[in-house]
């Protein structure tokens, strides 16, 4: 291959390097395992229109992550890391959000105890990081301490994919679009819902296939419920 071929040459060193090696590594250190499903999306929606008429204003991922949040208390098996040989599980949640900058650049800064903060404080704390990580402003714990984190691909028409675990965490919640399709009521009748494409990956090391699962399903019982 002749090399007047190329049409960019990009070097695997400083951020990108940085980022192809952790990547490498979580595949070769963890037992990596991913489950897909959807759910229903339209209470969330409905949750999110009567939040903006009180004067609330959040997003879809902020609603998300306070369902993700709520379902990880009662399944703390995927909150935590591996360390020193160790699983570690966590009482508080320090969430962390899979952001990419410019220049392919990926970080997934934490809301550290976003199991403590309310929908509104969680919603601030994540738009400082966002504001932060643009900015390079980002501490070495707040993108290194996280013990569950959410990689949002909700705006692509990516429905499921496999995201890899942020290692030494435990677990990773990739989003993906949202979409509409016909569903029957039972009585014959056919009606348009909206979904979601939730993909977990955990590291099997820890967390077996059961209780994964249980807490994918009961995630998507906690956003099909929102605002109820």
């Amino acid at each position: 291959m002749s090399e007047n071929e190329h049409i960019n040459v990009i070097p695997l060193r400083g951020m990108r390097g940085m980022i192809a090696s952790n990547m490498r590594r979580s595949l070769d250190e963890a037992a990596q395992l991913t489950h897909h499903a959807e759910c229903e999306l339209d209470a969330l929606l409905s949750f999110k229109e009567a939040l903006a008429e009180s004067g609330t204003k959040v997003s879809i991922e902020d609603l998300l992550a306070d369902c993700v949040v709520k379902t990880l208390a009662r399944h703390p098996g995927l909150n935590g890391r591996i360390e020193d040989k160790e699983i570690r599980q966590y009482r508080n949640v320090h969430l962390g959000f899979a952001i990419a900058l410019p220049g392919d650049k990926l970080v997934a800064p934490v809301v550290f105890d976003a199991n403590e903060k309310s929908l509104t404080e969680r919603a601030d704390a994540r738009k400082n990081l966002l504001e932060r990580a643009r900015k390079g402003d980002l501490s070495v714990p707040e993108m290194t301490a996280g013990t569950f984190t959410l990689s949002n691909l909700g705006r692509s028409r990516v429905r499921f994919f496999t995201p890899i675990v942020n290692l030494p965490q435990l677990a990773i919640l990739g989003i993906g679009e949202t979409y509409t399709r016909p569903i029957e009521d039972g009585a014959g009748r056919w009606q348009s819902r909206r979904f979601m494409g939730l993909s977990l990956t955990f590291d099997h090391r820890a967390v077996d296939g059961g209780p994964a699962a249980a807490f994918l399903s009961e995630l998507c019982e906690e956003i099909e419920s929102a605002g109820r």
